[in-house]
């Protein structure tokens, strides 16, 4: 079972991060869904997308849940049912969740040039004119995707844009943590991003201040 890693981020926050290995019939051994999940699995046309469903299933497992624990509400945002905070997310041949007792949010991207032709639509481009080669570029304008799509998942409401309402604070990439905030209709939160670079990967995990 290829749990890949685990990050204890303080005593109430974990993260466990899969890397998708096995089959989607491996993966499915052990692992029960609702009735609405099975659906859902049925109905995905990507192999990898089925596995990735699958491998979230084995991540909770590993902290003691099971799909059973697991519900969505109207805006599509994940909780479990004992009242703890869970962010989901999967990209390519990787997962990860992350758990705790106050709202949090995470996501995966794959380090891809393509992200260089969409920044102008999440960031201000001119914030990055000191970096020093495209490699830097694409790290960079990854790690800032990612904060933002964790911070997106965790304030979970309609209309927010990663370019006006998201800010994430510049940050030294050899430091890998930051802080951001989202600004939407008068709701204000702000939360500590830490990020984890693996494989061509980066993750991001948000935990509200």
């Amino acid at each position: 079972m290829p749990l890949y890693k685990t990050i204890t981020v303080n005593p109430a926050t974990k993260v466990l991060i899969w890397k998708i290995e096995e089959s989607f019939e491996v993966l499915s051994k052990g692992i029960e869904l609702t009735r609405h999940c099975r659906d859902r699995v049925d109905g995905m046309k990507s192999d990898l997308h089925r596995r990735g469903f699958m491998s979230v299933r084995h991540l909770l497992a590993e902290m003691g849940y099971d799909d059973f624990d697991l519900f969505y509400d109207e805006k599509g945002k994940p909780h479990l049912k004992d009242g703890k905070k869970i962010s989901i997310t999967h990209s390519f041949i990787f997962s990860a969740i992350i758990i705790s007792d106050v709202e949090v949010g995470i996501d995966i991207e794959m380090q891809r040039s393509k992200i260089l032709k969409i920044a102008h639509k999440f960031t201000p481009l001119e914030e990055y004119r000191t970096l020093a080669n495209e490699d830097a570029l694409i790290r960079k304008l990854t790690m800032v995707w990612g904060a933002k799509e964790s911070l997106y998942k965790s304030f979970a409401e309609p209309g927010v844009s990663f370019l006006k309402h998201i800010y994430v604070e510049d940050f030294d990439m050899d430091v890998m943590a930051t802080t951001a905030s989202v600004s939407f209709q008068g709701r204000l939160e702000a939360f500590a991003i830490w990020f984890h670079e693996f494989e061509g990967y980066t993750c991001a995990y948000a935990l509200i201040s």
